[in-house]
């Protein structure tokens, strides 16, 4: 490949990565993703890289099946030709790594960054998100390595995986690097099957360790497996398994058709119980599994002893037992029913004449159905101890010739973790048989039982053949059924999701998720209150903590999928409610892959110039997702009073349904026709009347007077929250009266919503505690505060505003502090996020300033402890404090420990704001500030 000269030095750099375990705002398929900057890569797309696409579908054939965006195998074969950004090429090569490492995912997308020229995202679907992540560092490993030197230089690879790195890079060494890391966090057949079963049935699955131990449903419904055992299975009968002389006592005295045996601690007893016996035995392990220690066919002493030791070496106490002449089966038995039945062959190969055993052995693990452990559908051949012991006991060495035709039997059992094979035999066994095997599972109490059935032939009944149950095991493995090596596959991962989940039994949770700038944790309690009124056992996700009714199960800001996924493993949960923030979603994706009801409250400016979220728009499309996501029978509830979110009904999906404010004669056209058409909406009608719209029918549901949390109706944005959690609940079909007591009875006080308008009014002063952390918030706060000021002498405020927030945000906090209080005390977010000591003080004072408020009413605090109290200590009678704290339970806790100066009750006229407050000197009045307020 020529050598080009870029335009200026190369460094495609990997800015930040991220997992979606939910959908998310780049859509609803779980996917991992990383961005990159392409630098000078974003000159030089793939069609001006002579010998760029040869190179890569030499390193990657895969690639030529791609259809990518053409829709077409060869598809992105015609884009590298045409030419490409090389992100999208990285995308294609992860996901051709994966699939060459056993890894079937087909899904991605390459979107440039918006507003950040040659920065994009690079995102594709994933099993494991380990193997995925891995899959995009040596895809882009392997991109570099096939540019011109002058094009390399490539940084932050580390980013995507701690894995170490591969040095020099190989195409091969990487896909089977992915596989074993695969096969170290990955499932293993078994439990992987069960998954794909459930999921295929739309039951959700979540993963609760790093092994095979999962979740199926939610809440009260759920199921747990770990591999095939089942969250119903009984201790006792796993206990009885595991012992298998108590389960060859078990069958026999229910009548089941099984060998004598009995349990030996030493070599000489073992010996003699042999002997006693009469004939061939078999000793192994009491307490064993996938054919460990276990040999076949033993008369003499001497093998006798030689056995004792390998199975004493996988557990102490070793069983002899009866040898049963037959073939070797594995009966899956599933809640009762015969699942699959395969004849288990132990490995073996057959002399050509001229191989040695090795050599055929060796041609045998070329087999690319075989691989390591569980990987593949068989296990390879391991040359180890009992392979060499097994062949000088047939007068064979690895060095034998066999001849053509003659079969060497390789290991004594069949398991298929041995390098055994299995031929299906489901549809030949004999009812007897069938009978049998279903009784031995019941006997024990498996609801899930695979067993051991030695037998001359299954198609005859073993009670004319002979033999019998040799042994049954809990959480048996279903490699063999579902993919024999010879015969019909057999679906037992869908057998055992089906006993779970019966047809028609629900495996979810009804589910209820919130999201807007302002409004939504309130929201969310007061829904989560009126499902409770309808019986429920909720789960609630707040910015507060989480909850399972009253139950705080975590406390601080839970308001992310993980707390989401914490109420969902919850087995009490029946009804979820969560609230969801911008942050958790745009990190980590939606708790849910579909929610029964959802709702967007409202799109106001806050949090912009973070995570790309640059305009309201862009805000918009975020929060949008909840209602992306509802299901096809479920309700998107917006607000008709806020033009972004009335616009997300053109993409919600289920069925939607709004709240507003006029429901009288300015009510817009959008929402009358929605209404005459019989569509769900909650309004305020004239007088305070909230009235419900549903199916052409008008239901009345509460005056205003009586919802606490309204002030009377004052606080128009708790009306907007009532009528949103409302309609929520119509949405999920909570009976109307059920709504109008929930409604009723909510009074929004500290115990039931903590820091939204709680009022506390034991001291002289009234004081208000309200979580307004941006602009908007203030400014409906505001609107209650007005309506109250005839009923106070001064309205004192403490305010923030978080610290990741813009600058103009907060000198817009301090203009409207300036028009709404008469003295403010100014205080820090406690984190800052990134700001220095004193920077949002400064700001917001500089806001307060130019709004023309008096310096002298202007009070700076060191924290949020004592920005409260001096708020406390400044109010005299009849003034009215109003907290806006971040540490809610400390500020509250506060208010209602406080204990005011002594004070004579008719307040001097400098505290009904006719003078200058006094302030304390160790706070001082934060100087003037002028300029630019970046600068400040």
């Amino acid at each position: 490949m020529p050598e080009l000269a870029p335009p200026e030095p190369a460094s495609l750099r990997v800015l930040e990565r991220a997992v979606y375990l939910g959908p998310h705002v780049y859509g609803p398929t779980p996917m991992v993703r990383f961005r990159v900057d392409l630098g000078a890569l974003e000159a030089w797309p793939t069609n001006r890289l002579p010998g760029f696409a040869e190179a890569l579908l030499a390193a990657v054939p895969g690639l030529a099946d791609h259809a990518c965006s053409l829709g077409r195998p060869g598809g992105f074969l015609e884009r590298l030709a045409d030419g490409t950004w090389m992100g999208h090429v990285v995308e294609h090569v992860a996901l051709a790594l994966q699939a060459a490492a056993g890894v079937p995912v087909r899904l991605g997308k390459t979107r440039s960054v918006r507003r950040r020229p040659g920065v994009y995202d690079v995102l594709y679907a994933y099993q494991e998100p380990a193997v995925a992540l891995l899959a995009g560092r040596f895809a882009l490993q392997l991109v570099e390595g096939l540019l011109p030197p002058s094009l390399r230089g490539f940084e932050g690879l580390e980013r995507l995986s701690p894995e170490p790195a591969l040095e020099p890079f190989d195409a091969l060494a990487a896909v089977e690097r992915l596989r074993a890391l695969d096969r170290r966090v990955g499932l293993g057949p078994s439990t992987g099957s069960i998954v794909v079963a459930a999921r295929r049935r739309g039951i959700p699955v979540m993963r609760l360790d790093e092994q095979s131990y999962l979740q199926l449903g939610w809440g009260a419904r759920q199921q747990r497996i770990r591999a095939s055992i089942t969250s119903r299975t009984p201790f006792l009968a796993v206990d009885h398994a595991s012992d298998k002389s108590r389960t060859k006592q078990l069958l026999l005295d229910a009548g089941v058709p099984a060998p004598r045996g009995v349990v030996v601690r030493t070599a000489e007893t073992a010996v003699a119980a042999a002997a006693e016996m009469g004939g061939l035995v078999v000793v192994k392990p009491l307490d064993g599994n996938h054919g460990r220690g276990v040999a076949t066919r033993l008369q003499a002493p001497d093998e006798i002893r030689t056995a004792f030791a390998a199975a004493a070496a996988v557990r102490p106490r070793v069983l002899v037992e009866q040898h049963l002449e037959g073939r070797d089966y594995r009966v899956l038995v599933v809640g009762g029913e015969l699942v699959a039945v395969a004849e288990r062959r132990p490995a073996q190969v057959v002399g050509d004449g001229v191989s040695t055993v090795i050599e055929l052995v060796e041609a045998l693990n070329r087999d690319p159905r075989r691989g390591v452990g569980h990987e593949k559908p068989l296990t390879r051949v391991r040359m180890d101890a009992h392979v060499h012991a097994r062949l000088a006991q047939a007068g064979w060495s690895p060095d034998s010739v066999p001849a053509s035709g003659v079969v060497v039997v390789l290991k004594d059992s069949a398991n298929l973790s041995t390098g055994g094979t299995a031929v299906d035999r489901t549809d030949e066994i004999h009812p007897d048989n069938a009978a049998i095997c279903r009784r031995a599972a019941r006997t024990l109490g498996l609801d899930v039982a695979g067993l051991d059935v030695v037998c001359p032939d299954i198609r005859r009944s073993v009670r004319e053949t002979g033999g019998g149950i040799v042994e049954i095991n809990a959480a048996p493995g279903l490699r063999m059924h579902l993919e024999p090596s010879e015969g019909q596959p057999r679906a037992a991962g869908e057998a055992i999701a089906r006993m779970l989940f019966p047809r028609g039994a629900p495996s979810r949770i009804p589910t209820f998720a919130v999201t807007g700038t302002n409004g939504k944790s309130t929201t969310a309690r007061m829904l989560a209150h009126i499902l409770r009124r309808d019986g429920r056992t909720v789960g609630l996700t707040t910015t507060s903590g989480v909850y399972v009714n009253d139950e705080a199960i975590y406390l601080g800001d839970a308001s992310g999928p993980r707390s989401g996924r914490m109420v969902f493993r919850d087995p009490l949960v029946d009804t979820a409610v969560f609230e969801v923030a911008r942050g958790g979603l745009l990190r980590e994706g939606l708790a849910f892959d579909r929610c029964d009801v959802g709702c967007v409250t409202n799109v106001q400016p806050d949090h912009l110039g973070l995570k790309d979220i640059e305009t309201v728009q862009d805000l918009a499309r975020v929060k949008a997702v909840v209602v992306e996501n509802v299901s096809r029978r479920g309700v998107s509830v917006l607000n008709a009073d806020d033009v972004l979110t009335a616009r997300m009904r053109r993409h919600a999906e289920g069925r939607i349904a709004f709240f507003s404010l006029r429901g009288g004669g300015d009510m817009p056209a959008f929402l009358r026709n929605h209404i005459q058409a019989g569509g769900l909406a909650v309004v305020r009608e004239d007088g305070g009347l909230l009235v419900a719209h549903r199916d052409g029918r008008r239901v009345e549901l509460v005056n205003l007077a009586q919802i606490p949390a309204t002030l009377g109706g004052m606080a128009a944005f708790n009306v907007q929250n009532a009528m949103a959690a409302a309609a929520m609940a119509l949405g999920g079909e909570v009976d109307p009266a059920i709504v109008r007591v929930g409604l009723a009875s909510f009074g929004g006080d500290f115990a039931q919503n903590p820091g939204r308008l709680n009022v506390y009014d034991r001291h002289p002063f009234k004081v208000i505690m309200d979580y307004a952390h941006n602009p908007a918030g203030l400014m409906a706060l505001r609107e209650v505060l007005t309506a109250l000021r005839p009923a106070h002498s001064r309205q004192i405020g403490m305010v923030s505003i978080p610290g990741d927030r813009r600058d103009e945000d907060m000198l817009a906090m301090g203009e409207i502090a300036a028009g709404t209080f008469d003295d403010i005390v100014l205080r820090e977010d406690p984190g800052r996020r990134g700001r220095r000591r004193g920077e949002i003080i400064d700001l917001l004072a500089q806001g307060a300033l130019r709004a023309g408020f008096d310096p002298r009413r202007l009070h700076r605090a060191r924290n949020e402890a004592a920005a409260a109290d001096q708020c406390l200590r400044m109010a005299r009678a009849g003034d009215l404090v109003v907290l806006m704290p971040t540490e809610v339970d400390a500020v509250w806790r506060q208010v209602t420990t406080f204990v005011p100066p002594d004070r004579p009750e008719a307040a001097p006229a400098e505290w009904r704001g006719s003078g200058p407050a006094s302030t304390p000197p160790e706070m001082p009045v934060p100087p003037p500030v002028t300029g630019d307020a970046s600068h400040a």
